[in-house]
């Protein structure tokens, strides 16, 4: 089998999870959503074989890519060197510290990410937010559901809620097997992350965050009386507004960010 430019086609990796994109449509539209204009610093996390990389080159000039499998850089740079400036970082993204890829320059993120690791790629880059302007994802589907889910739904979750305390979460439109070669199981969509204006929490509201919501979702049945007893009185729970009575999904995002407050507060 023998892909663009004469090379024999790259096998997809299960251990990668990889699974390429190759229907244009797809990639324009992905392309029209990111509207990248010259001068941008943009970072494609996990390349692959480029579908998405060499357009987005010959709209930026330049362009940085993430990519693991050290077998698919040699090609990749080879089809960029017409196109334009393409900088390769050989890791895993989990590795790189963005803020100092940005040296500065303020990241605009982009991606098909490996649906075996996407959850903890997207809590990597919440942890370095500062210096990024945005992220277009393309996920499972039902992982973008969580992401952009509200309280009251039976996906509403942890990722929704420490996603949805530090971004605003658009999904932006489902895309079918058929685009990927091979084809995965399931459906994927596309979704925009954009960093809420304004000073994030501090270091101490964020842990006391997280400890809530890992309390309160990792027993989704009980009250929150009962599931975050060990992290959080009742009174906390009325101090926040929030009733001791509901269920973790009931909650919205701003009374669990309330409560993280009160609780780094009373320290």
């Amino acid at each position: 089998m023998t892909g663009e430019h004469g090379h024999e086609a790259h096998r997809p990796r299960k251990r990668f999870g990889q699974h390429f994109l190759h229907e244009r449509g797809v990639i324009e539209r992905i392309i029209a959503s990111l509207a990248p204009q010259p001068g941008e610093r943009i970072v494609e996390i996990g390349p692959g074989e480029g579908a998405l990389t060499l357009p987005l080159l010959a709209r930026t000039g330049s362009l940085t890519a993430i990519e693991l499998d050290r077998d698919l850089i040699p090609r990749l740079a080879e089809a960029a060197r017409a196109v334009g400036e393409l900088e390769i970082v050989q890791s895993d993204v989990l590795d790189v510290d963005l803020c100092a890829l940005a040296a500065g320059h303020p990241l605009r993120l982009v991606g098909n990410l490996p649906y075996n690791i996407s959850t903890p790629i997207l809590f990597h880059v919440l942890g370095q937010l500062g210096c990024v302007t945005d992220m277009h994802f393309m996920l499972q589907r039902e992982v973008v559901e969580r992401m952009a889910a509200g309280p009251g739904s039976k996906v509403y979750g942890r990722l929704s809620v420490m996603l949805q305390a530090r971004c605003q979460v658009d999904s932006l439109f489902i895309v079918l097997p058929g685009a990927f070669r091979p084809p995965p199981k399931v459906d994927s969509a596309v979704v925009r992350l954009t960093p809420l204006p304004g000073p994030a929490p501090s270091i101490a509201v964020q842990g006391a965050l997280d400890r809530i919501v890992r309390a309160a979702f990792s027993q989704r049945r009980k009250t929150l009386h009962n599931a975050v007893r060990d992290v959080a009185t009742d009174a906390d729970l009325v101090a926040a507004g929030i009733d001791p009575r509901a269920r973790a999904e009931d909650v919205a995002v701003d009374r669990y960010l309330a409560l993280a407050t009160h609780l780094s507060e009373a320290l």
